[in-house]
C-alpha cells in the first residue's frame, strides 16, 4: 500500500473544479459532497473538523449520512468551495404550477 501524500495546489484546484462541475450538473449530494470536499483539500476528518470548528464526530456522521447538519454547518463547509445552500430542482419532471395563459386568472366569484 502506498503512503498517502498531501495533494499539490494544482491537484486541489482540479479537485475543486470537479466538485463545482458536479454541483452545476446537480449530481453533488450530501453526504458524499462533504467527503469529496475534504478529500479535495487533502485533509483527514480531524483536520477538516478543526478547520471548520466542528467535531470529528460531526464530520464522520455527516459523511456517513447519519447526521442532520444545520444550515450554519453547511454554510461553513460550502463557503470554502464557493457554495451556498438553497433549493435545488429535482431531476424528475416537476408539474408546471404556473397558470395557463389561456385560462383567466383566479379571482373573486360573483
Amino acid at each position: 500500500m502506498s503512503r498517502w501524500r498531501k495533494p499539490t495546489k494544482e491537484e486541489i484546484k482540479a479537485r475543486r473544479a470537479e466538485i463545482a462541475a458536479k454541483a452545476r450538473a446537480g449530481t453533488l449530494r450530501l453526504p458524499h459532497a462533504v467527503a469529496e470536499m475534504r478529500h479535495a483539500l487533502g485533509l483527514s476528518q480531524p483536520e477538516f473538523a478543526k478547520l471548520f470548528k466542528l467535531t470529528t464526530r460531526q464530520i464522520a456522521d455527516i459523511e456517513r449520512g447519519a447526521a442532520n447538519p444545520t444550515a450554519e454547518t453547511l454554510l461553513k463547509i460550502g463557503r470554502a468551495f464557493g457554495f451556498q445552500i438553497g433549493f435545488v430542482p429535482v431531476r424528475a419532471s416537476v408539474p408546471d404550477l404556473s397558470p395557463d395563459e389561456d385560462e383567466p386568472a383566479p379571482g373573486p366569484k360573483m
